[in-house]
């Protein structure tokens, strides 16, 4: 490879260890050289300081300088992504996701997961959706929907580019929401025969929250006769597998309306609309719960994420210490609880103790049964536990 074919940035003396141990991650005070002249979302070449070649990567204005794509010291071309995307889904075939009679949704690529960070491909049925989070991978956005097309098996109905939130705002791309290829807006996900609806141009994240399908499995297992509470519900993904599981009753909280409609509308895609012992509210979620003594005896607390930054951990902790106090104080006895955290800058330590406060606080005899994280489509870099976001515990209370 030419020595000129990218900008070279050296870093400080002794900085260089964490990235001759593959953290894919280089923050701006390690580096020496001038960025002044670069451009965001740059490909550069990272150097010791004595010269010695590390890795290549994408340059980014922030705490986060660099995203490191490869240690090896290669061209970094179309024919390299189509590399990594083949063996990103190659996993997902040996996994099992693909052509499978009741399931159509997982996650093609996981950014640091998969050897590309900054990037984010979810598949529902034969819509692909694509977020950027970092300007590099905004800036090659449509070389990658190519590349999907070219390599999914099945014909591929649209590839979506949702990164208009997702994309540093700091850049000033005024990056949109857009179809890249075809027009679909609205698809149905199929997981584990339940189906939702996907709204691709409003829905959060990429439209559903494709990581805690295995969690909403056995949440199923535990619901079978129970009160079931569904706090911070969105699409209703846990309401629908405890209706799945036999649930006695079934209420799903949110504060958006928007929320509570698309779990109303999940729930009688999937049950019809006789019957159902179902009830939808939009109301805040500490205040519903601070009155609901002994009503339920399986309550379910998975909130959006309380601290995307260090600097906020505090404040995200407490957060979650107040969530589950209140619902150790309501729980029913012999109730079970499943709460989650999906912030990053929180640590399993961290939410365990967390929760462990709360259980003191509210003076209830609690038990761990199970230890929750992400599904295996959402990898976690050996080298990145920063990757491992979803933090998960299912707690029996005495």
């Amino acid at each position: 490879m030419q020595q000129s074919l990218y900008p070279i940035l050296k870093l400080k003396p002794g900085k260089e260890q964490s990235v001759q141990r593959y953290h894919p991650w280089v923050f701006s005070g390690a580096l020496a050289s001038d960025t002044s002249g670069l451009t965001e979302g740059a490909l550069v070449k990272v150097l010791d300081s004595r010269g010695k070649f590390l890795a290549i990567g994408h340059f980014q204005i922030g705490s986060i300088a660099l995203r490191l794509l490869t240690f090896q010291e290669e061209e970094v071309n179309r024919e390299f992504w189509k590399q990594k995307l083949r063996l990103a889904l190659d996993l997902r075939q040996q996994l099992g996701f693909l052509n499978r009679e009741d399931h159509n949704t997982f996650r093609w690529v996981h950014g640091e997961g998969d050897g590309m960070p900054g990037l984010i491909v979810d598949v529902y049925d034969r819509t692909l959706v694509m977020q950027s989070h970092s300007v590099g991978f905004w800036h090659i956005r449509e070389m990658i929907a190519e590349l999907l097309v070219e390599l999914f098996p099945r014909e591929v109905a649209a590839v979506f580019d949702k990164s208009a939130h997702t994309v540093p705002y700091k850049a000033g791309l005024n990056a949109k929401d857009e179809f890249l290829i075809g027009s679909e807006s609205e698809v149905q996900a199929l997981e584990y025969g339940d189906q939702y609806q996907i709204d691709l141009v409003e829905g959060q994240k990429t439209g559903f929250f494709l990581d805690q399908r295995e969690n909403r499995a056995l949440l199923a297992r535990y619901a079978t006769g129970r009160d079931v509470l569904n706090t911070f519900c969105y699409t209703g993904g846990f309401s629908v597998a405890a209706l799945r599981g036999g649930a006695q009753k079934v209420v799903s909280v949110d504060s958006s309306e928007r929320a509570v409609e698309l779990t109303r509308r999940n729930v009688e895609m999937n049950f019809g609309a006789g019957e159902v012992p179902h009830e939808a509210h939009k109301a805040d979620v500490f205040s519903f719960i601070k009155n609901i003594y002994h009503e339920y005896d399986l309550i379910v607390l998975d909130p959006p994420s309380f601290g995307k930054h260090r600097k906020v951990l505090a404040q995200a902790l407490k957060g979650y210490r107040s969530l589950n106090q209140r619902a150790f104080e309501q729980i029913r006895p012999g109730g079970i609880l499943f709460t989650f955290s999906c912030s990053q800058p929180v640590t399993k330590d961290d939410f365990r103790r967390a929760v462990f406060t709360a259980a003191a606080i509210a003076r209830r005899k609690v038990r761990i049964l199970h230890q929750l994280t992400q599904p295996a489509d959402h990898p976690i870099n050996i080298y990145h536990p920063e990757g491992e976001y979803l933090k998960g515990l299912v707690l029996a209370v005495e």
